[in-house]
């Protein structure tokens, strides 16, 4: 028998078929969930717990119920956002690690409007609201920009500084000026009025943010593809030089590329105030500019690969909550989920030629 098969394996017609078989690929989202799932298993064992069982409950718990798929749309909201505020430069080599400090800004700018538009009627406080949050996230990642265009400083690391700048910029607020009076244990902004909340879909927590992250996210993959503009940011990001002396004004593309992301990372932080919080929180982000960055880099900047990204990082942070309460483990667990997944795509590009 094991002659025949050896005979076999050498005649051409089944050599090809095992050799093209072996060459077809699984879609790399999926090996990337089912090998960081693996590993996380295996972190689970370690610590005494049961895989099996957390990922039973993960399934009850999300999957099983529309309130707890719902809380899964909630959380890709800003995901989706702040993974496209580091796409869209990144398609001229730019490096925006800043959506976590635009989302705040872009919070700060739309509680403003919130705050001081109050009699507004909905259908003209929430357009303001979006404009003003967009204006918060453009006007600081602009300053990055402009400092990238006149090839002073690098983006990679004003845009990492100016994350720690922007939630001081909150308190300030929120310890100050803004501070309710209703809430002297913890501070935090007066509630906004219903004019200013975001509707709602179905009795849940599912928001209008959700179709901002979806129209954002359409809108880049149509520029990128389809658009004259698309084309010579791609340009720009295969060789810079080479753009510039057939006449591409890249310093203007480093500027409003930079902005525009800046500005929807903004939009995140609107939605999150207005849907969410209701108020302006000091902690009104757990690092969803920083998993958008990591989202974004996964899905090598891909439309459609962002959002299978940021489903698999959504359902990553509902497996931390459930987690908490079945198995007693901390939700610093997510942050060991992530940094698998991050070590095995750096291990498979590693072993790209």
């Amino acid at each position: 028998m094991p002659h025949d098969i050896a005979l076999a394996f050498h005649r051409p017609t089944f050599r090809n078929t095992v050799f093209r078989a072996m060459k077809l690929k699984v879609p790399r989202a999926v090996l990337i969930a089912l090998a960081s799932l693996a590993i996380f298993a295996v972190l689970l064992l370690a610590a005494g717990k049961d895989p099996v069982k957390a990922y039973q409950d993960t399934l009850i718990y999300v999957f099983g119920n529309i309130y707890g798929f719902s809380e899964l749309l909630v959380r890709m909201t800003p995901l989706l956002l702040t993974a496209v505020a580091v796409a869209l430069p990144a398609r001229l080599g730019l490096i925006n690690v800043g959506g976590e400090g635009q989302l705040y800004m872009g919070a700060w700018l739309a509680t403003a409007g919130a705050l001081g538009f109050s009699g507004m009627p909905a259908w003209l406080l929430l357009p303001l609201m979006t404009l003003l949050g967009f204006a918060g996230g453009a006007l600081w990642a602009l300053l990055p920009g402009v400092l990238r265009a006149a090839r002073l400083v690098n983006e990679t690391i004003s845009t990492l500084l100016l994350n720690y700048v922007a939630p001081l910029i909150v308190s300030f607020f929120i310890f100050g000026p803004w501070r309710s009076a209703e809430s002297a244990s913890y501070p935090e902004s007066p509630a906004f009025v219903d004019a200013a909340r975001l509707p709602t879909f179905f009795g849940t927590r599912v928001h209008a943010g959700l179709l901002f992250g979806l129209v954002s996210l359409a809108l880049y993959s149509f520029v990128m593809r389809r658009t004259r503009v698309g084309l010579r940011m791609r340009a720009v990001g295969g060789n810079a030089e080479a753009s510039v002396r057939l006449g591409i004004p890249v310093p203007t593309y480093v500027i409003l590329s930079m902005a525009v992301a800046g500005g929807i990372a903004g939009i995140a932080g609107m939605a999150e105030v207005s849907a969410i919080q209701g108020r302006l929180v000091a902690g009104l982000s757990p690092g969803y500019g920083f998993m958008g960055f990591l989202i974004a880099w996964l899905a090598g900047n891909s439309a459609w690969g962002i959002v299978v990204m940021a489903f698999l990082f959504a359902v990553i942070s509902s497996v931390g909550d459930i987690l908490q309460i079945t198995q007693d483990v901390p939700f610093a667990v997510v942050n060991l989920l992530m940094a698998t997944i991050l070590f095995i795509v750096l291990g498979q590009r590693r072993r790209t030629p």
